[in-house]
Order: C-alpha cells, then structure tokens, then sequence
C-alpha cells in the first residue's frame, strides 16, 4: 500500500557535509549569475548580477573557511577571526 504523505528528507548530514553541500550550491548559483551576464551584457540588471556574483564569491569564501576550521583536528590550536 503506497502512502498518501510521503514522510520528510532524512538530515543525516555531519556540519561538514552541510558546508559543503552550502559551497556547491553557491557555486552553481554563482554560475548560473555569470551566464546570465553573459547572454545579456547590456541587461539594466547587469549590475544587479554583478552584485550578486560578488556576494556569492564571499559566501564561498566563508563557507570554505568554515570548513577548513571542522575539518581541523581538534588538538590544534583554532585562530579567531
């Protein structure tokens, strides 16, 4: 017998593939911005997705620093930002 409510996602997920998963879905939103640039160069909007592939690099930037920081073993030292 076939459920009516299927039931929700299981989050098995460890913090470091969340921040992972995070950094791959910034990636392709980043991708996706700089082709839209590229098919329309002179777009009004093309400031707008400039703008926003700028704060996606930063968001990578973040997300990888993160990730370093779990992916330290935890007898180092950690440095504080």
């Amino acid at each position: 017998m076939l459920k009516i409510v299927p039931d929700p996602p299981h989050n098995h997920h460890s913090l470091e593939d969340t921040l992972i998963q995070a950094a791959d879905y910034a990636l392709c939103a980043q991708s996706v911005a700089n082709q839209a640039i590229l098919l329309q160069p002179k777009s009004p909007v093309s400031i707008l997705m400039m703008a926003t592939m700028h704060e996606l690099e930063a968001l990578r930037v973040l997300l990888e620093s993160a990730l370093i920081q779990v992916q330290m073993p935890a007898h180092q030292p950690r440095t504080q930002h």
